[in-house]
């Protein structure tokens, strides 16, 4: 859950620099200097646990490949919009261009980055739970392995 606050934070950043750069706004320039702020502090916060991730990935994997493209290009994001906080904290109401296109290109490599978290969960089940499926009891019934409260199981073990 870590994830959402860096990408939700530099990606509204974004947004704040559209509307800087429409309406001319100064205000929206410093409120996109701000959540970039936050958006990093976000993300070093979330590195080390999706490095734990990764390392529980078996080797020699595609899952482990993808989960390395995914890592290191988020630390590419961070790296550009760092960049891109630099570069603006002088004059955060006034960024410029190079600013912008620091962000625009951190948030485009999100994108990439975001589509290979998606399919390290969707395509190839890393992190999914064994005991997953649409009718699986919720989280805060116990432990996931504990099939005595799964539903699905339950039919399975009545022969339905």
């Amino acid at each position: 859950m870590l994830v959402v606050f860096p990408l939700g934070l530099l990606g509204t950043s974004v947004v704040f620099d559209l509307i800087h750069i429409v309406r001319d706004s100064g205000f929206a320039a410093a409120v996109a200097h701000m959540l970039i702020s936050a958006g990093l502090i976000a993300g070093v916060l979330a590195a080390p646990f999706g490095f734990l991730d990764w390392r529980a990935i078996p080797p020699n994997t595609r899952a482990r490949a993808v989960g390395a493209m995914h890592g290191f290009g988020n630390v590419g994001v961070l790296f550009l919009f760092v960049l891109s906080w630099w570069v603006r904290r002088d004059a955060p109401e006034a960024p410029p261009v190079s600013a912008w296109i620091l962000s625009f290109a951190g948030a485009g490599l999100s994108l990439v980055t975001a589509w290979l978290g998606g399919e390290l969960v969707d395509r190839l089940g890393v992190g999914v739970s064994p005991n997953a499926h649409v009718n699986a009891r919720s989280s805060l019934d116990g432990p996931a392995d504990s099939p005595a409260h799964d539903v699905h199981a339950g039919y399975q073990r009545r022969g339905y």
